[in-house]
């Protein structure tokens, strides 16, 4: 695996770490700006939005700059949004940082991605997408709970100073060791050329299922904490360490999927989807203290063994086209967890109890599945009408 992709998923650490420490400092933001927490939740859904909109707007508009300048370029105003972050006293402008933020991200994302599939042969875009996706899942193991422990400790200001250095330090590793690749194809209008992937039905039915499978996860992991605490009964102080054993389990399943995707793509999409349905119907039906601790590192595991898949999947189908495709299954990763999470708040808001995230993910899962097989039978169809349609010189 070539160390530029290791580069990136190290790039990718401090973004999932911004990404996902927020929600552990709000309280210390809240207090230190002078505002309520609901309003400094705010701040979450600004760097969401910011991270749909800006995965397939920044693709598209950065096609014909080489893509070691762009990554650079997006992290150095990553790291520039956390500093002014650090900085301000202000609401609206931690606000205003927050979208700059994401947006920069949702382009490192886009970009990255297209990046790492295109610097290994095509048998090993599973493991590419695996290192990438990983920096994400060590983030949650480690960065995030750091960032909370500097926030309750420190400041949040500290936290977020650290996640700026982190970025620029990975600006260096992507000068240093990312190729200087040009996405530009001749004299053919580029984005033409990347919107022509969007004709292919089957592409969209990966995006619907990167999509559903992401709020299915994040409709009950949003949730976990009070699915722990009020509904199985364990005390508070254990929540941390549970979160971080789904985040165990969500590096070994990450890993393992990114070598199987390689392989057996659609069998990692059917075994991975269809557990994280079972599982989450498992945790709806019994949800008991001896059995949510393992419940929760199996839906790590499962639930993000598919990460690697979902994305191969989009970039096979995208063929010689993958930025603008990859930059929307991106999207659509965070539209599912936009989408997820308020499902499930419309459930317990109702009185449905924190139980019903559980039914509600598996519903998502089971929906995502079922996809999962008619993109198979799609690609059947497809396969088998190759040989014909060469045949007729067409």
């Amino acid at each position: 695996m070539p160390l530029a992709v290791y580069v990136l998923g190290m790039s990718a650490f401090a973004l999932g770490t911004s990404e996902f420490m927020l929600s552990g400092l709000l309280p210390f933001v809240a207090d230190d700006l002078g505002v309520s927490v609901s309003r400094a939740g705010l701040l979450v859904s600004a760097f969401a939005i910011g991270m749909v909109v800006g995965a397939p707007v920044l693709a598209a508009t950065t096609l014909r700059v080489p893509r070691r300048i762009t990554l650079a370029g997006l992290l150095l105003v990553f790291a520039l949004g956390h500093a002014v972050g650090a900085l301000t006293s202000s609401y609206g402008v931690l606000f205003a940082s927050r979208v700059v933020s994401a947006l920069a991200c949702a382009g490192f994302w886009a970009v990255g991605a297209a990046t790492a599939v295109g610097m290994v042969p095509e048998d090993r875009r599973g493991r590419a997408m695996a290192v990438l996706v990983g920096g994400l899942t060590v983030a949650n193991i480690l960065g995030v709970p750091a960032g909370a422990f500097v926030g309750q400790h420190a400041s949040w200001r500290v936290a977020f100073w650290g996640v700026g250095a982190i970025a620029v330090l990975a600006v260096l590793g992507v000068l240093r060791f990312v190729p200087e690749g040009s996405n530009s194809r001749g004299s053919e209008p580029l984005l033409r050329a990347e919107l022509r992937a969007y004709r292919d039905g089957e592409v969209w039915l990966a995006l619907a299922t990167t999509a559903l499978v992401s709020a299915g996860i994040f409709c009950a992991f949003s949730y976990l904490a009070p699915v722990l605490t009020d509904v199985a009964g364990l005390s508070g102080d254990s929540v941390p360490w549970v979160l971080a054993l789904f985040g165990i389990g969500a590096f070994a399943g990450i890993t393992v999927g990114g070598r199987l995707t390689d392989r057996h793509p659609f069998a990692v999409l059917k075994a991975g989807t269809g557990a994280v349905a079972v599982l989450l119907a498992v945790l709806a039906l019994a949800p008991r203290a001896d059995l949510i601790v393992p419940l929760v590192f199996l839906f790590g595991v499962a639930g993000f063994a598919i990460s690697p898949a979902l994305n191969a999947r989009v970039y096979g189908l995208a063929g010689d086209a993958p930025t603008l495709a990859g930059a929307t299954n991106v999207a659509a990763f965070n539209v599912g967890n936009t989408v997820g999470p308020w499902f499930g708040g419309l459930l317990i808001d109702a009185g449905a109890g924190y139980a019903a995230v559980g039914w509600a993910g598996a519903a998502l899962s089971a929906t995502a599945l079922a996809l999962v097989f008619l993109s198979q039978a799609a690609r059947r169809r497809s396969v088998a009408e190759q040989p014909a349609h060469c045949g007729t010189g067409a």
